[in-house]
């Protein structure tokens, strides 16, 4: 048996904002910039990280109200296109990848897994942002909402990733930092990790995943060990598959 292709098969899909790259400094950035065309100020860093992982429109709702205006639906929509205008253009301005990241996406393509991205995020600005920071190529998929007809918690979302990839559901894992990505992973039956290090307003330890790791370093593992509780009757052929 070939052990490092112990991974052949497997799918591993990934979120995107909070877990495999910190945005909050480019998305709070932007966010500041219209503030300041408002006449507001802007938000520190520490404070504003939970309004990341709730979209855009969330975003600006959340940050207006937290200096003092209350914006209406029809403003949050023309601000929107504003925002996203702004943040294309500082899109990887300040945004990178998370310690250990590119290392363990290494270790994962070395062991045969098909790698994912399974995110909120619309599909342009998420290659736009991977194109910059040169991971694109390391994903067999990248799958927003808007590709997907669906978003995150709805299971539909992560099955179309896992399907763009080449992947079959009933041998992947989800990884993730926030409630939708627990919740399209539970919906559609597969195990999902949970990274502390996000950008969820709820405590990651009481998300529900069936882990939870503090750096990304420690996936590896951890991967193995949910995943290893799959398909366990075609894996050995696959392993053999492997050695051929």
């Amino acid at each position: 048996m070939n052990e490092a292709k112990d991974l052949s098969g497997a799918t591993i899909a990934f979120d995107l904002d909070g877990c495999l790259v910190d945005t909050a400094p480019d998305l709070i950035g932007t966010l500041n910039l219209i503030l300041a065309e408002h006449g507001h100020p802007g938000l520190p860093l520490a404070a504003a990280r939970t309004l990341v992982g709730h979209g855009a429109r969330a975003m600006l709702g959340g940050g207006f109200a937290a200096v003092g205006e209350t914006l209406p639906p029809e403003d949050i929509d023309r601000l929107f296109e504003r925002f996203i205008g702004l943040y294309i253009d500082r899109i990887a301005k300040a945004s990178r990848p998370y310690p250990g990241v590119i290392d363990v996406l290494d270790q994962f393509a070395d062991a045969g897994a098909t790698l994912v991205v399974c995110t909120n995020k619309r599909t342009d600005l998420s290659l736009n942002l991977m194109d910059a920071l040169h991971l694109t190529h390391r994903f067999a998929a990248v799958v927003g909402p808007d590709e997907a007809g669906a978003a995150k918690p709805d299971p539909r979302h992560l099955l179309a990733a896992i399907t763009a990839g080449g992947g079959l559901a009933d041998y992947a894992v989800m990884v993730g930092d926030a409630a939708t990505d627990v919740g399209a992973a539970k919906a559609a039956g597969l195990p999902v990790v949970v990274v502390s290090y996000g950008y969820s307003d709820v405590p990651p330890a009481e998300l529900g995943a069936d882990a939870l790791i503090d750096h990304f370093a420690e996936l590896p593992p951890v991967a193995r060990r949910l995943l290893a509780g799959l398909r366990p009757a075609i894996r050995p052929i696959l392993l053999d598959q492997a050695d051929a």
